[in-house]
């Protein structure tokens, strides 16, 4: 029995990636960036959204939002004019790819330049799921502590860059930020950390202009 179970795990997680590699080659010959937003619950994930999406109103976006449970997310992103959809995975952890595709189908993605998913509030099993992006964003919070990095080495290590909020609060949480900076380092040389407070939108031009870079290496590959 135990092989079996094996099995039939091994051939699901199979099919979903090839699903994956289906959704990253189609924005791959658009032309479309695919930004996987990655963190804790109330890291400021959502906030971050409105504010990129008001601060940089040429850049076509969508965002495709994950929860387990309400649309309170996407009814949020929605009230931007920004066309969203949300997955609600019922219990589940992370999305996985063949949520993102299904949600794909509702998106006019003849119209976008960058496409956000917001992943499930979590810093372990997103992680663990390819769901055909181009690169994973960690979003991580100044109250989450500085020891972050090396408690979730996976994520830290396979983002494309990290952004570190709530650095406001710095004056009144104990934060060792030459900690979080020398084990960010340490996992994934020459990582961006950007400062971004998504409330204030102090930080946020370094976050789109990285944006915009992805987007033409992308465009110009």
């Amino acid at each position: 029995m135990m092989n079996r179970v094996i099995t039939i795990r091994q051939s699901v997680m199979e099919a979903d990636e090839a699903i994956a590699r289906r959704i990253r080659e189609r924005m791959r010959q658009d032309g479309r960036l695919y930004v996987n937003i990655i963190g804790s619950p109330g890291s400021g994930k959502t906030t971050l959204l409105e504010t990129t999406i008001r601060s940089a109103p040429d850049l076509r976006c969508a965002v495709i939002e994950g929860d387990i449970a309400t649309a309170r997310d996407a009814e949020r992103i929605a009230a931007l004019g920004v066309p969203s959809v949300q997955i609600n995975t019922d219990g589940g952890c992370h999305l996985e790819a063949h949520l993102v595709s299904r949600a794909l189908e509702s998106l006019p993605l003849e119209d976008i330049d960058v496409l956000f998913v917001e992943n499930v509030g979590n810093l372990v099993c997103p992680a663990e799921f390819d769901i055909g992006e181009d690169m994973k964003v960690a979003v991580s919070s100044v109250p989450e502590g500085a020891d972050k990095p090396l408690k979730y080495p996976l994520l830290f290590s396979q983002a494309k860059a990290v952004l570190l909020t709530k650095t406001d609060l710095l004056p009144y949480v104990p934060f060792g930020m030459d900690l979080y900076q020398s084990d960010l380092e340490r996992l994934n040389p020459g990582i961006p950390l950007l400062m971004v407070e998504p409330l204030s939108g102090k930080g946020i031009d370094a976050w789109i202009a990285l944006l915009r870079r992805w987007l033409e290496e992308k465009r110009n590959a």
